[in-house]
């Protein structure tokens, strides 16, 4: 059985129409493809089982002189399950490594849009991709597992990896929520994930506005916007946000009408211009006039200004005024974290969170890296010359 690689080639040659997966990718993609049809074949393995003890076998390596190596999965739980197909738990039988696999239906005429994002990806905020398989059932159905770095419990903190795939690769995720955001317990680091939605939006270029879970849309996906922005992603961070400061959702919507009345219970009726920036063709909507409820009276009274602050620049209705995910991360909210004295609930440090990489902070004003850099850490910034 040959494993599944990604092998150089002239340039994406993709089907004509609105297909899932197919769109303008970034040209750092250029050089990559799924191998074609008739050299996939050689690369299925038997073996689509997700119950506790299936084995799946596969192999990696075996191109450009490497050696080919056998590795063989053991099937431990399924951990989610959605439209998209199964995550389950497994153990890799060599290493004793747990990892998560994601099987995913693969139509065979498409090229896989996460897979492809994926590999585009390397950062410590962000669930890496070890590498991937292709399986078949009975019914000739085919699966794409991608074998993926395991985190322990869904939960959140969100900024660096949004400011990382929106600034530095130009991947929005479009369905950013408190289960796509994996936290190890021991260390407290997070792991942003699930890239089944992501895609790298293209200025002028239409995408589907029916995207992200509905608790966690922003307003102008609700209006049918077709070219938004990653400021989708920024909303959604603030619904977790407000929703960990709660410990209930924010917008409980039950229907995407409904989300929106949600929505204007708190930040009130938008005005024509809020309208436009959303969605220039609903600027003639009638809606009941309602006034903002004040961001403090939503927060118990002893919620931290900095906190009500904050989520309140993430979750406004001009997609162009929610502060940045780079600027949230100046925030005064998290200044906690730049005290080199401040320690975990557990006693032990804090994870790394400045060990930028030149790449995620090429543009950057030094007046920002001032204050997102507190002067301890800019030793592993070395680069910057701060």
């Amino acid at each position: 059985m040959a494993s599944v690689s990604v092998v150089p080639a002239s340039g994406l040659r993709e089907p004509s129409g609105n297909a899932p997966g197919v769109d303008r990718l970034p040209e750092e993609m250029n050089d990559m493809k799924i191998r074609d049809d008739k050299e996939m074949e050689a690369t299925v393995v038997d073996g689509n089982g997700t119950e506790t003890g299936h084995i799946i076998v596969t192999t990696i390596g075996g191109k450009n002189g490497q050696q080919k190596q056998t590795i063989s999965y053991m099937a431990e739980r399924v951990v989610g399950h959605g439209s998209f197909g199964v995550v389950f738990q497994a153990k890799c039988l060599e290493t004793g490594e747990t990892v998560a696999i994601k099987k995913v239906l693969q139509d065979k005429r498409y090229k896989n849009r996460e897979l492809q994002t994926m590999r585009l990806l390397d950062h410590p905020n962000v669930v890496s991709l070890k590498h991937c398989f292709f399986s078949t059932t009975e019914k000739d159905e085919l699966y794409l597992n991608l074998v993926l770095e395991y985190v322990p419990e869904t939960v959140h903190r969100i900024c660096r990896a949004l400011a990382y795939i929106h600034n530095s690769i130009g991947v929005c995720h479009r369905d950013i929520k408190p289960q796509n955001l994996l936290v190890n317990p021991h260390t407290h680091q997070l792991k942003l994930c699930d890239f089944g939605s992501a895609k790298v939006l293209v200025k002028g270029e239409p995408n589907i506005s029916y995207i992200c879970s509905r608790y966690y849309r922003a307003p102008e996906l609700i209006f049918g916007a077709t070219e938004y922005t990653t400021a989708i992603d920024i909303w959604s961070a603030g619904c977790v946000l407000a929703e960990l400061l709660l410990g209930q959702p924010l917008f409980p919507g039950e229907s995407g009408v409904d989300q929106l009345v949600e929505i204007i219970k708190v930040l009130g009726t938008p005005t024509r211009e809020e309208i436009k920036c959303m969605n220039p063709n609903y600027t003639e909507f009638k809606f009941p006039q309602i006034k903002a409820h004040p961001w403090h009276k939503i927060f118990h009274k002893r919620m931290p200004p900095e906190a009500v602050d904050l989520v309140s620049r993430l979750l406004q209705y001009s997609p162009n005024l929610r502060c940045t995910a780079l600027e949230a991360l100046i925030h005064p909210f998290f200044d906690e974290l730049r005290d080199p004295n401040t320690r975990l609930p557990n006693g032990r440090f804090l994870p790394p969170l400045f060990n930028f990489k030149p790449h995620e902070l090429k543009g950057v004003p030094v007046e920002m890296l001032v204050r997102l850099i507190p002067e301890h850490a800019r030793k592993q910034c070395a680069f910057l010359g701060l």
